[in-house]
C-alpha cells in the first residue's frame, strides 16, 4: 500500500532560483556535490513533504518511485516480522537520504517519529540525472556502501555485544552522526523513546532503562530533560563500547 505524503507539497522549482543552495542540510546531504547549475535542475523534479510524527513515509513492499533527502526531523526504519511486530533497522536524521532500492519495491518501512521535512524527488527523474552528472551518481553509491557498513555494525551489535556496548555503541554513532552534521558530539539529542532504542538494540526497555541508570551512576554519561545526553569523554565512551567489563 503506498501512503499519500501530507500537504503541504510543494514543487521547489516554482519557488525561488536555486532554492536547493539554501538548503540548511546542503553540506551533508548526497546533492551536496552539485554546481548550482546542476542543483536548479534538480529543483525542477523536487518536492517539499512535511509529514507528523507516527504517519508512514512508504511501507515495505510498496514501488520504489520515490528517493527522500531527511531536512529536518527524526525517521525510523523497520521491517515487519511474520507474527506482525516490528524490528528497528536504524534511524535517519537531517542530512540522511532514505529510499536507496535494490528492486521495484522498497525493501523496509519508513515512518516519521518527529514531524519531519523531507526533500522528494522521482526516482527517473533522478536516474536521468545521473547520466549527465556522474559524479552525483559516485556520491550515491558512497551512501549506499556507508549504508550497508551500518547494516554490518548493527549485525556485530546484536550478535556479539552486552547490553551495556550495545549502548555505548549506540550513543557512540549518534555523537559521530551529529558531528557530520557540524552539531556538538559531546552533546547528543536523544528525540527516540526508550522503547525504540531497545528493538533497535535488540533488549527489552528495562535493560535500556537501567543501562542508562548504571552508566549515568557510574559519570560515563549525564542526561538532561528533553533526551538531551552528555558525553563527558568520548574515549571512555569508545573503550565502554568494545568493552564494557
Amino acid at each position: 500500500m503506498q501512503y499519500p505524503l501530507k500537504d503541504p507539497i510543494k514543487r521547489w522549482s516554482d519557488s525561488i532560483p536555486a532554492p536547493c543552495a539554501a538548503c540548511g542540510v546542503r553540506d551533508s546531504v548526497f546533492c551536496s556535490v552539485l554546481s548550482d547549475q546542476e542543483l536548479q535542475r534538480l529543483s525542477s523534479f523536487a518536492f517539499n513533504v512535511s509529514q507528523d510524527a507516527r504517519e508512514i513515509i512508504f511501507s515495505e513492499g510498496d514501488s520504489a518511485d520515490h528517493l527522500f533527502n531527511v531536512t529536518e526531523g527524526l525517521v525510523k526504519l523497520y521491517k515487519l516480522l511474520p507474527d506482525g511486530r516490528e524490528q528497528i533497522t536504524g534511524f535517519l536524521f537531517s542530512g540522511d537520504f532514505l529510499g536507496i532500492a535494490m528492486n521495484d519495491t522498497y525493501a523496509y518501512s519508513a515512518e516519521a517519529i518527529t514531524p519531519v521535512r523531507l526533500c522528494r524527488f522521482n526516482r527517473k527523474d533522478l536516474e536521468g540525472m545521473f547520466q549527465q552528472t556522474p559524479h552525483l551518481e559516485t556520491r550515491m553509491l558512497n551512501m549506499a556502501s556507508n549504508e550497508l557498513a551500518q547494516a554490518q555494525d548493527q549485525i556485530l551489535l546484536l550478535g556479539r555485544k552486552t547490553a551495556k556496548e550495545r549502548l555505548c555503541s549506540f550513543l557512540l554513532s549518534l555523537s559521530q552522526r551529529s558531528e557530520r552534521r557540524g552539531d556538538s558530539a559531546t552533546v547528543i539529542p536523544i528525540p527516540m523513546g526508550r522503547e525504540a532504542i531497545a528493538d533497535y538494540l535488540g533488549l527489552t526497555t528495562e535493560t535500556v532503562s537501567r543501562t542508562f541508570s548504571k552508566l549515568k551512576k557510574e559519570n560515563s554519561i549525564l542526561v538532561s530533560k528533553g533526551g538531551i545526553v552528555e558525553v563527558p569523554d568520548l574515549e571512555l565512551l569508545a573503550t565502554l563500547a568494545e568493552d564494557s567489563s
